[in-house]
């Protein structure tokens, strides 16, 4: 039996789009001479659709959608079709009042109806907020064939490879105990670095452990903050890919399994990114070239500094929407350098983008004179710095207000972390591009860009990283070197480390508190930032859920923190 798998993109809420694309995805399945067809998890209304299953039209819709497509869909095929479907017995047991489900279409009619089991609620996940787990193991027969149907969080509850459970249920055990051929999981897994491998490596473990043939598809394209890697794959019992599908990109392919066998047999295989920086590459410019679209966005706009980061963004957006459709504009101050223009000029060259040069040193002029009796008597400081960050803020907002465009955020990780940017500055946009990629990660892509000949500067790249808000600036006077600083972050934000655990590790403990002091008086900011792509296990996204006001900044109870002066603190706010 021939098996499609399509690797869908929707659009958040886009029913009528979603089913169109499942049904061309069944035509084309049916040319390839499939008996059944895959799509990923909650593939009629995309994932996640967050708050819109609270609206009672919009489950009706999808109930309504589905009913037709089961009319539309080609009648010699069977297609899994991620769905909602009412939970009929919310109001006598007190559950939520919808299932995470999949539906069996075949011949015309609703066959069959599945619900997820392991509803996840960490990170990015809320499924208990609208779902009820289903309670019993999912499997139909097709052609003498019996499959196994899990959906998503379903597959991760291996207590042999995770070395705990987090749930009290295996469905994968739970199948392999019923003795079905074949275990399909339809997901919506949202990427960071490195889980494609991850992935696989879980599924061959189950596979090689229950001598399961499993297929595992995954949706792609970018839903706000969220990447969707695609990377489906198909394994036979003895846990050797069989097939894979193309990474950020959709997909349709088709994987055999041989009845005398009661295995799946080698198909097709696209090889995985050959870097870490081209995997992250690939993924941020899905992220920004699907948020443009689904936000009806054509043209964007960001200004370009002169710096790393801009120039990183600029180079993303570039790949994702044409040079034709981005904007860099420059916005000197008196205190830039002169190769601050001209480094931004010639990435502009480079990337065959158009750029504009806007001065900023009379509107600083006309902001100083405003001023001037209430800031009389005082030095110039943080305040008068922003200024000029705000002026360029206020700029890019007129260009994207004027002409339709989407304003893209340049701020990395590093300083989103630290609070090193500027409300309604620097961080004003509509799309945060690289606020999960840390400075150091930064620069890695763009040299990795150059490989094969100057597409960022080489100035860029050597030059002291600097804001110039104030003769000689650099980075390095308000911040440890980023070496140091995102070795910090690593262990703080994602290793959940104790400043006790960060100084054994060999950092500075002074340095250790100052940092960790940064990190919590920045929250304030980060809750009022443009959503960011999320590309790590733990980005400043939905998946971050830390109090403003708080005084809780570390686990200090083997390491006591040094308070630390306010006014030490780098502030750019």
């Amino acid at each position: 039996m021939k098996i499609a798998i399509a690797q869908l993109n929707p659009t958040i809420g886009d029913i009528p789009g979603n089913a169109q694309k499942i049904l061309q995805a069944a035509q084309q399945a049916v040319k390839a001479g499939a008996r059944l067809l895959l799509t990923p998890e909650l593939s009629l209304c995309g994932y996640p659709p967050r708050d819109l299953l609270l609206n009672p039209s919009f489950v009706s819709a999808m109930g309504m959608t589905l009913q037709q497509l089961a009319q539309d869909l080609p009648p010699k095929l069977a297609v899994l079709i991620g769905t909602v479907e009412p939970n009929t017995k919310a109001h006598l047991t007190g559950g939520k009042s919808l299932f995470n489900s999949i539906a069996l279409l075949e011949e015309g009619k609703i066959k069959q109806v599945f619900h997820k089991r392991l509803l996840p609620t960490y990170d990015v996940f809320d499924e208990h907020r609208y779902f009820e787990p289903g309670l019993q193991a999912n499997y139909f027969t097709l052609d003498d064939i019996q499959i196994g149907v899990t959906i998503c969080e379903d597959l991760w509850n291996d207590e042999e490879f995770w070395g705990k459970r987090s749930y009290a249920v295996n469905p994968i055990a739970d199948l392999a105990i019923l003795g079905v051929d074949l275990i399909v999981n339809l997901s919506a897994s949202p990427y960071s670095v490195g889980k494609p491998q991850f992935r696989e490596s879980m599924l061959k473990h189950s596979a090689v452990r229950f001598q399961q043939a499993m297929i595992y598809v995954n949706q792609v394209g970018s839903n706000d903050d969220l990447i969707f890697d695609g990377y489906s794959f198909a394994l036979n019992g003895q846990g050797e890919i069989m097939c894979r599908a193309r990474g950020f990109a959709t997909d349709l392919v088709n994987v055999e399994f041989n009845d005398k066998e009661r295995d799946l047999q080698l198909s097709s295989l696209i090889p995985e990114c050959e870097s870490e920086e081209e995997e992250i590459w690939q993924a941020l410019v899905l992220g920004v070239k699907d948020y443009a679209l689904k936000c009806r966005f054509s043209k964007v706009v960001l200004g370009l500094s002169g710096g790393v980061d801009s120039a990183l963004v600029a180079a993303i957006a570039t790949a994702a929407l044409g040079k034709e459709n981005v904007l860099g504009v420059l916005m000197p101050s008196p205190y830039s350098s002169e190769h601050s223009v001209s480094d931004a000029l010639a990435l502009g060259k480079n990337l065959g983008i158009e750029t504009t040069i806007l001065p900023i040193g009379e509107l600083m002029q006309g902001f100083d004179q405003s001023l001037a009796d209430l800031f009389a008597a005082t030095e110039f400081g943080i305040a008068e710095e922003n200024i000029q960050s705000r002026i360029r803020g206020n700029l890019l907002m007129a260009i994207a207000n004027k002409f339709g465009y989407l304003l893209l955020s340049t701020g990395n990780k590093s300083e989103m972390a630290v609070g090193y940017c500027t409300l309604y500055g620097d961080m004003n946009g509509g799309l945060a591009l690289i606020a999960d990629v840390p400075k150091t990660c930064v620069y890695k892509i763009c040299h990795w860009l150059n490989r094969n000949g100057e597409m960022i500067p080489q100035n860029i790249l050597t030059k002291a990283p600097s804001a110039e808000l104030k003769p000689g600036q650099v980075d390095q006077d308000s911040l440890p070197p980023y070496e140091v600083l995102d070795d910090i972050l690593q262990r703080l934000i994602h290793e959940y480390e104790s400043a006790a655990q960060i100084v054994a590790a060999g950092h500075d403990p002074m340095i250790v508190d100052r940092v960790i002091q940064m990190v919590a008086r920045a929250e304030f900011k980060r809750r009022q930032a443009p959503p960011g792509l999320k590309i790590t296990d733990r980005a400043f996204g939905t998946g971050w859920r830390m109090p403003i006001a708080s005084s809780w900044v570390a686990i200090k109870n083997a390491y006591q923190a040094i308070p630390i002066p306010t006014s030490t603190l780098p502030s750019k706010g």
